[in-house]
């Protein structure tokens, strides 16, 4: 346990200045959470001035190019520097970013083999439950992934992976070159449905934040739910029924 802390400390103090490096600021807090082949990123109050400024002026998509743009050229040295820290052999990064709430998150996917036993959901939750409304969100924003797999990380960290989920449109405009412009309305449409969808109920706690990104080349993509402590659902049920109540 104390070796699984020191590496994930020494990731989460990387990570804050390598993008301090790259952006001209790094984020306020991190919390990194390591279950292997799965490394999640967590980051809070990460806005640059340039990006406040952007922003004021209605250029998110801008700020979001830039980040993109920057990732794609930190991944190399992110994966040299991960393998040094911890021996581990990165395959695959993903980052997703909510700009009004100043987070983001960068996933990680080490190159080995998932042992599912190391991803016991707790006994009291219905993983089962969850990944059918999973099912369910997926239909209403394009088709239900022909592979989907969910991943309790930690108390606060749900990874999903989907596979082979594409339609045959989303396939065409990724031959003709409009990755950006179907991220950005698949983004826009899966945080709107994710965000309609009963999850909380199933989980016993509230979702603070959903993050998304994809591999359109691979048909791949994962999705993060970050979580509020458990009691912080029941304190949210326990008020609306004062509300209903008085």
């Amino acid at each position: 346990m104390k070796q699984e802390m020191k590496l994930q400390k020494e990731v989460g103090s990387y990570i804050s200045s390598l993008m301090r490096t790259y952006f001209g600021k790094g984020p306020t807090s991190v919390h990194v959470t390591i279950n292997r082949p799965f490394i999640t990123i967590h980051f809070r109050g990460f806005i640059t001035p340039m990006e406040k400024f952007l922003l004021k002026q209605n250029e998110e998509r801008r700020v979001l190019e830039t980040r993109d743009m920057l990732m794609d050229n930190m991944k190399a040295e992110v994966v040299q520097e991960i393998k040094e820290i911890g021996k581990l052999e990165l395959k695959e990064i993903y980052s997703d970013w909510n700009l009004d709430k100043k987070t983001g998150v960068v996933i990680g996917v080490i190159d080995e083999e998932v042992d599912r036993q190391t991803f016991e959901w707790p006994d009291d939750l219905s993983e089962k439950n969850f990944q059918e409304q999973l099912i369910k969100a997926n239909i209403l924003s394009e088709k239900a992934p022909d592979e989907q797999e969910t991943y309790w990380l930690d108390n606060r960290t749900i990874l999903v992976r989907r596979a082979k989920f594409l339609l045959p449109i989303e396939k065409e405009l990724i031959k003709n070159g409009h990755i950006e412009e179907l991220k950005r309305a698949k983004w826009q449409l899966e945080q709107k449905v994710l965000s309609e969808m009963e999850f909380e109920p199933f989980l016993k706690r509230t979702i603070a934040e959903t993050f998304l990104d994809w591999d359109f080349e691979e048909d791949l993509g994962y999705i993060v739910f970050i979580l509020k402590p458990g009691y912080a659902y029941v304190e949210d049920i326990e008020y609306q029924q004062e509300e209903q109540n008085s």
